[in-house]
């Protein structure tokens, strides 16, 4: 049995359906054909019980006293004035015996019906069964008990049975044929739905056929351009199933374009470090090569460069490598944090690069579900773009209330042309490229508050400045840590 599963499991999905339309139209046409050959067998044999009870037998006393004075078990010709022609007719005694009438079609065997009802005959009471002749053909009977005459003048003959039978031949007959046609009727509903389920098979599957080609070609060709056509009203699996694979292929294009964009920028933006570190280098070696030395301060200034250079390569490779994380990476560390010991944490750092400014801070509690070091690297880089762009002493302004945070500066401002490519990656201001950075801090700012479910946007601050927002989902209150615990 499972040899048959497995041999079925392989075979070709259109050749299972198929094969299952198949089956179930064959069970159903059984079902049909078997009820309706029982529902006609039954209107056949009733036709014959109606035959057998308006048979005309009318027995006279001087019929029956001859049958039963020169009893005989066999066929013979008629001497009296009954003639059953077509019909077995015989007398059957509670022992067993028979007495044929004369011209009778053949001799029935005795069953227990007929025993029974000479034993106890019961005037106006017969039986219908099945039985056979002395040929063994099959004989419907009607046993009853043995009178003469109508009515009052009704003679009961105890211990006797009169057995009136008739062929069963052309009721088997007609039977055959209509098994014979059912069977064949069957045997071409079950082909031709066995067809046209390989036809509705292939038509419904044409879809996953066009859609394991294009799944083929991408593997082969890893061209992720291709799309599946759908119609725009069709709403079925396989219609879902291809629009599920046109969102597939684009959101894979999209971000191998992203990845290559990556790179690209990537590589353009090392480039500019890569080769002021490299001059810088050369510069101290050729130095050092000729034995002509460089001025102290100029040697001092090629030296702040070397290791402001690597600063921001390292600031850069950290971005990169911040922006390369997957979301599973990024999901096992999410858990309930407090916003606003992100924020402080963050202040930290920003009053130590901008010790020139004022910070003023308005901080209340909220917790929202996020990963620690991210949140606090996003609220990080929202800040040093504020002390980047603060004129000295000036201001910044920090409030966090019911989850916003605004971060307010009060430098020249980001022109509105240029307000929706901040947090694009590696997008500069053309009036910020002088200055450090890599044009990845409010992208990956953009990534991290996005991944935890709030909102982030920079917009122009009446009276000049910016002010960056950013709105976060709130999350329970994590429960106290227990002293004994934490000691």
């Amino acid at each position: 049995m499972n040899k048959i599963v497995r041999r079925f499991r392989s075979l070709p999905i259109r050749s299972r359906l198929a094969m299952l339309v198949a089956a179930a139209v064959a069970f159903a046409v059984a079902a049909v054909s078997v009820t309706c050959w029982f529902l006609v067998q039954g209107k056949l044999y009733d036709q014959v019980d109606t035959q057998l009870d308006g048979a005309n037998v009318r027995l006279n006393q001087q019929d029956v006293a001859a049958l039963l004075a020169t009893c005989t078990n066999e066929a013979s010709e008629s001497t009296g004035s009954f003639r059953p022609r077509d019909y077995y007719v015989q007398v059957v005694k509670s022992d067993g015996s028979v007495c044929v009438f004369p011209e009778s079609a053949g001799t029935v065997k005795v069953t227990g019906h007929d025993k029974s009802m000479a034993a106890d005959p019961e005037p106006g009471v017969s039986t219908f069964h099945d039985s056979t002749d002395a040929d063994g053909k099959d004989v419907r009977v009607r046993t009853t008990p043995l009178t003469v005459g109508f009515g009052p003048t009704t003679q009961l003959y105890p211990d006797y049975a009169l057995v009136l039978g008739v062929s069963l031949k052309e009721t088997q007959n007609t039977l055959n044929d209509l098994a014979l046609i059912l069977l064949l009727v069957s045997g071409i509903g079950v082909v031709g739905a066995g067809a046209a389920g390989l036809a509705v098979a292939r038509a419904g599957l044409r879809p996953v056929d066009k859609l394991t080609e294009a799944v083929e070609h991408v593997a082969r060709t890893e061209d992720l351009s291709i799309r599946i056509p759908v119609e725009d009203d069709s709403d079925d699996e396989v219609a879902r199933l291809s629009r599920s694979f046109n969102s597939m292929t684009a959101s894979l294009a999209n971000s191998r374009e992203l990845q290559q964009q990556l790179i690209a920028d990537a590589g353009h933006e090392l480039r500019t470090p890569l080769t002021s570190l490299r001059t810088n280098i050369e510069l101290l070696t050729r130095s050092e090569e000729t034995g002509r030395p460089i001025p102290p301060a100029d040697r001092k200034a090629l030296l702040a460069s070397v290791k402001a250079q690597m600063t921001e390569l390292a600031s850069l490779i950290g971005d990169l490598q911040e922006l390369s994380r997957s979301e599973g990476q990024r999901g096992e560390r999410v858990q309930v944090v407090s916003m606003e010991d992100a924020v402080e944490s963050a202040l930290r750092r920003a009053r130590l690069r901008g010790p020139e400014l004022t910070i003023t801070a308005s901080l209340e509690p909220w917790y929202t579900r996020a990963e620690p070091a991210a949140l606090e690297r996003a609220v990080v880089n929202i800040l040093d773009n504020a002390v980047k762009f603060s004129p000295e002493g000036g201001t910044i302004d920090v409030r966090l209330s019911h989850g916003t945070l605004t971060v307010r500066d009060h430098g020249p401002g980001i022109p509105t042309e240029e307000l929706p490519h901040v947090f694009d990656r590696f997008w500069r201001s053309p009036s910020a490229r002088a200055l450090p950075g890599s044009g990845l801090g409010l992208s990956i700012v953009a990534r991290t508050v996005e991944q935890a479910g709030g909102q982030v946007g920079l917009a122009r601050a009446d009276g000049g400045g910016t002010v960056a927002t950013v709105r976060l989902p709130g999350a329970p209150t994590p429960p106290p840590e227990d002293p004994a615990i934490a000691s």
